[in-house]
């Protein structure tokens, strides 16, 4: 992705847990807001820091800006959820985490979700009338909680009044980064 400003002033939430986020789900999606001109700001339930993974394997420790207890919604321009199994999992539990989605999605703020990450959409009851894609393993949850999946790179759905931007993998970051940007962008 180019270099813009279609992000300029604009602040996106990376919404995780304190662990278990797929790290390249999280980096490459935070460069693409960066390059975009925006600010990215990462939200977890704990300060300190967030430990991310590849695949099973511990990688970078990243900082946590602000834990999801204080987080205001009112604050950002779009939410990204990135994915690893366990990081939405744990994420769901968390209730700050999930009213903050539900806030955000109540005041129609773009969401942005791939891999796993629809899991904690589901806990926030956001995915009933919605089309998504995500890792195969949770089409029978997205159905199961009143959404349509699709097996597509990427998906947009703008029903029930806000716009949900959902990919599968990581193989499919360059889709959803250019995707969830644009709906960011307004």
């Amino acid at each position: 992705m180019a270099k813009s400003n279609r992000l300029e002033g604009k602040k996106i939430a990376f919404l995780v847990a304190n662990e278990g986020i797929e790290q390249v789900e999280l980096t490459g999606p935070w460069q693409a807001v960066q390059e975009a001109g925006g600010t990215p700001v990462l939200i977890a339930p704990e300060p300190g820091s967030a430990q991310a993974f590849n695949h099973l394997d511990r990688a970078d420790k990243f900082p946590v800006d602000v834990t999801t207890e204080s987080a205001d919604h009112t604050q950002f321009a779009g939410v990204v959820l990135p994915g690893g199994v366990a990081n939405p999992d744990a994420l769901r539990t968390d209730g700050a985490a999930v009213k903050f989605l539900t806030d955000a999605a109540a005041a129609g703020t773009p969401i942005a979700a791939i891999c796993h990450g629809p899991w904690t959409l589901i806990e926030a009851g956001l995915v009933a009338g919605k089309t998504l894609t995500s890792w195969p393993s949770l089409k029978t949850d997205i159905r199961n909680a009143g959404g349509h999946w699709q097996d597509e790179p990427v998906v947009a759905s703008r029903e029930r009044g806000w716009t949900l931007i959902t990919s599968r993998k990581p193989a499919d970051l360059d889709a959803f980064n250019t995707a969830f940007v644009e709906a960011f962008a307004g």
